[in-house]
């Protein structure tokens, strides 16, 4: 197995990047959901998981350019640290939010059931879960669980939509043959990658109704779901019987990661 594509998302639910090489360390990839959206009214902060309120985040980008993370919204293009920005997103979202790197205590999305999103649609008032961030990293980052998330070529190709719906940080790319949902066989295992980095697989990754929205110019994707409820219900301890598709990882062994590093599977 070898790492095929590295991609982070600056801006927690904006369209992220790929990159050619990262730092991984036991907060992370580097730069990556470092910033989230936080809206006014709840104080809760924003996700595309609750599609109703939130799925126009999927039309935003943000890469990190010489030290700055540069986001792209509806015909405009700003810093984070831009004086402007907390108004240009509350424009463009229809609500009054703001942009931080500061995660609260106890940070919180809401969470509807990802097969209600199906049958009733991204509009409709559904009941929400709120899922606590990070509880299963060290870090101060606003990633949904832990540090890490891969997925693999193999899964990606069975259910036959792209690997950003996803948001994973790592695509592994696996031999030919290789049953899909490998990762559900590497919980508790290491992953060496290169020359020395190290993840241990800590758990089944959840999905929830993100990956079936519009992403950029990609059309929704109903499958991206439906494929995980038909196929792939995985005991996820902590959460009960969840669609799951990849794994999330914490970092054992930090350093660089590059495209084209060889994957083991300890």
């Amino acid at each position: 197995m070898h790492i095929a594509e590295l991609r982070r998302y600056p801006v927690k639910s904006m369209l992220g990047e790929v990159v050619p090489q990262v730092r991984l360390d036991p907060a992370g990839l580097d730069r990556d959901r470092a910033l989230a959206v936080i809206d006014h009214e709840t104080g809760l902060v924003a996700s595309a998981k609750q599609a109703r309120l939130w799925r126009d985040l999927l039309q935003f980008s943000a890469a990190v350019r010489d030290g700055h993370v540069v986001i792209e919204g509806p015909g405009w293009t700003a810093t984070s640290d831009d004086p402007r920005i907390d108004h240009l997103l509350s424009a463009a979202l229809g609500r009054r939010v703001r942009l931080t790197g500061d995660r609260p205590a106890g940070a919180t999305v809401e969470r509807p059931d990802p097969q209600d999103v199906l049958t009733h649609g991204v509009e409709a008032e559904l009941p929400s879960a709120p899922l606590e961030l990070a509880q299963g990293t060290p870090g101060a980052t606003f990633v949904d669980y832990a540090p890490v998330h891969l997925i693999t070529t193999a899964t990606l190709a069975a259910i036959g939509v792209e690997a950003l719906r996803y948001r994973p940080n790592l695509v592994v790319e696996t031999p030919d043959g290789t049953p899909a949902f490998v990762e559900n066989d590497w919980l508790g295992r290491e992953l060496r990658i290169g020359s020395g980095v190290v993840l241990r697989v800590v758990l089944p990754t959840p999905r929830c109704a993100l990956p079936t929205l519009e992403h950029g110019s990609l059309p929704r994707a109903p499958q991206a779901l439906r494929a995980l409820l038909d196929t792939n219900r995985i005991d996820v301890p902590g959460f009960g019987v969840l669609p799951c598709a990849g794994c999330y990882a914490e970092v054992a062994g930090p350093g660089v990661v590059r495209v084209g590093d060889q994957v083991t599977a300890g």
